[in-house]
């Protein structure tokens, strides 16, 4: 399984990714707590991010366009990205966020797990050993207690799981699709998608709702929009592999920018942890430029 030429650039790329998405979660928790819903805010978050994608071809004069090759993978992505935002969103209705986010966090794992299938390419022990280390690190972070689990919030935590697996992969196989397109046609499933969960969770709000927490819901759809943007960048450049490694970094993200805001005090475990999914991603980051150097010597 060789690394492609560009993948240094996109797996930073995927780490900026991580952070941003780590960092919008907090905010999102604020303006939940004012009442703006999950369900509710991820719709206007896609129609911000269809406006942001009609913004970015223009800047970048690309068409919108999509050569019809790629159309049932998009469709695919787009269901799948719908996928993790209304299962991810669901589960802590029934289950802590700890747990959910532990769940979550497995896709890593499973993507490393099931690439010699997708890829064709051989499942080496140390990159096993360093996505169980990065899995390690987050479960240390989040420091889930599993009292008493709800099966319907297990399900749609594995759910947004399983949905992760294979965005990322089919994501990668999309990597010729220009930025903007792809961004503009996976948020066009996902609106209908979204709208449903809103319905179905309580009833769909007019925009007049975003303004009881106008600042957290502008720094949860900001965080969203550039994270969704640099995953789409991230993973026409690097593997699906080497990508979902690096998300390792967004539940560390997410536990320091939430000591930060709420004042919430990390216990010596959390910071083991967070060190631990730090050293995972630097191996994997010294593994990506050796192959690199093999591939550019061969």
């Amino acid at each position: 399984m060789s690394a492609p030429v560009s993948a240094a650039g996109g797996f930073t790329l995927a780490l900026g990714a991580a952070a941003a998405y780590g960092f919008n979660i907090t905010f999102a928790r604020i303006a939940a707590g004012e009442g703006v819903q999950g369900p509710v805010l991820v719709t206007y978050r896609v129609i911000v991010m269809l406006l942001v994608s009609i913004a970015l071809g223009l800047a970048l004069r690309e068409s919108l366009r999509v050569d019809r090759r790629y159309w049932s993978s998009l469709l695919v992505l787009g269901l799948t990205s719908a996928g993790v935002g209304v299962c991810y969103l669901s589960s802590v209705a029934f289950i802590p966020v700890t747990v959910a986010a532990v769940l979550f966090y497995t896709y890593p794992v499973i993507i490393v797990l099931v690439s010699p299938l997708v890829e064709r390419g051989r499942l080496s022990p140390g990159l096993l050993g360093v996505a169980c280390l990065a899995f390690l690190g987050v479960v240390l972070v989040l420091g889930p207690a599993f009292d008493s689990l709800d099966p319907r919030g297990v399900a749609l935590a594995l759910g947004a799981s399983a949905s992760a697996v294979i965005q990322f992969f089919v994501a990668a196989r999309c990597g010729p699709v220009p930025t903007a397109p792809k961004i503009l046609w996976v948020h066009v499933v996902c609106l209908p998608a979204a709208m449903l969960a809103a319905v179905a969770t309580g009833g769909m709000r007019g925009p007049e709702i975003l303004l009881a927490a106008p600042w957290a819901v502008t720094l949860t759809i900001g965080g969203f929009v550039l994270g969704f943007v640099l995953q789409m960048a991230a993973l026409g450049r690097v593997g699906a592999v080497a990508g979902g490694l690096a998300f390792c970094l967004e539940p560390v993200v997410a536990a320091v920018t939430s000591a930060l805001v709420f004042g919430e005090r990390l216990a010596p475990v959390q910071y083991a942890g967070g060190l631990l999914v730090v050293l995972a991603i630097m191996i994997n980051v010294a593994a990506s430029h050796r192959r690199s150097r093999r591939v550019a010597t061969a």
